[in-house]
């Protein structure tokens, strides 16, 4: 009898046996997680294949004409190129306008082995500036992605993420610290505010840009006296 209340005592301190699923329950619900990723990768390589062929039958056409066009001498093929090139930089800048499409920096090099990096006062110029530098935009490198450390924009890959209030996601709020400062994007380590005049007008006599503040929420007022804040973004080639 003392041992079955022993036996009841521990129990009832430890709590009731806990219920662990079955191994085959697991085994289902990761099949029924790869089935459903399954099936979105399916769906968007389809979109991927459908598009592709409908931009090699526009490529056709365009070609086509062109030759046509060249052939019956109404273009010449220098007249051609240099009209190429105009269109597609507005086609580019427009495109980097909108923050459309994958961007990755191309100075593909070891941030860790970059030696580069400028010396700033920064805890002596933090409330002048107010960590402007940390709002601009850019693209990480393939390290910083397969590194995993530094997070990007779900909405407009690869950029640097940034938070609501316009900072990159890995600034401590306070400080105005890196909290990534050792595994931070060499664009980070390269960046010299010393001669962006978007935060600078004169360096050496601390005086901020008079565009300082489009880096900044724009303050706005309801008629009740609520005050909004208005986001600017930054360009994607900032």
């Amino acid at each position: 009898m003392s041992q079955v209340i022993e036996f009841d005592e521990a129990a009832s301190h430890f709590g009731p046996p806990q219920s662990f699923p079955e191994p085959a329950q697991d085994d289902a619900r990761f099949e029924q997680l790869r089935n459903d990723v399954a099936a979105g990768l399916m769906y968007a390589h389809g979109r991927e294949n459908a598009n592709t062929s409908k931009v090699l039958e526009v490529a056709s056409f365009s070609y086509a004409l062109i030759e046509l066009l060249m052939e019956r001498g109404v273009i010449s093929v220098e007249e051609l190129d240099e009209r190429k090139k105009q269109v597609g930089q507005r086609l580019s800048e427009k495109f980097a306008e909108k923050g459309m499409g994958v961007a990755l920096t191309n100075d593909e090099q070891d941030k860790y082995a970059y030696e580069g990096s400028a010396e700033i006062d920064c805890e002596n110029r933090i409330a002048l500036c107010r960590g402007a530098c940390c709002r601009l935009s850019f693209a990480l490198t393939v390290q910083d992605l397969e590194e995993g450390r530094v997070k990007w924009d779900l909405g407009r890959p690869y950029m640097i993420r940034h938070d609501e209030d316009g900072y990159c996601h890995h600034v401590e709020r306070t400080s105005k610290r890196c909290g990534i400062y050792d595994n931070r994007p060499v664009v980070c380590r390269a960046y010299d505010c010393r001669k962006d005049t978007r935060i600078w007008e004169d360096f050496e006599n601390r005086t901020v840009s008079p565009d300082l503040e489009k880096l900044f929420p724009q303050r706005e007022t309801t008629e009740d006296g609520q005050t909004l804040y208005q986001l600017t973004r930054t360009p994607a080639n900032a």
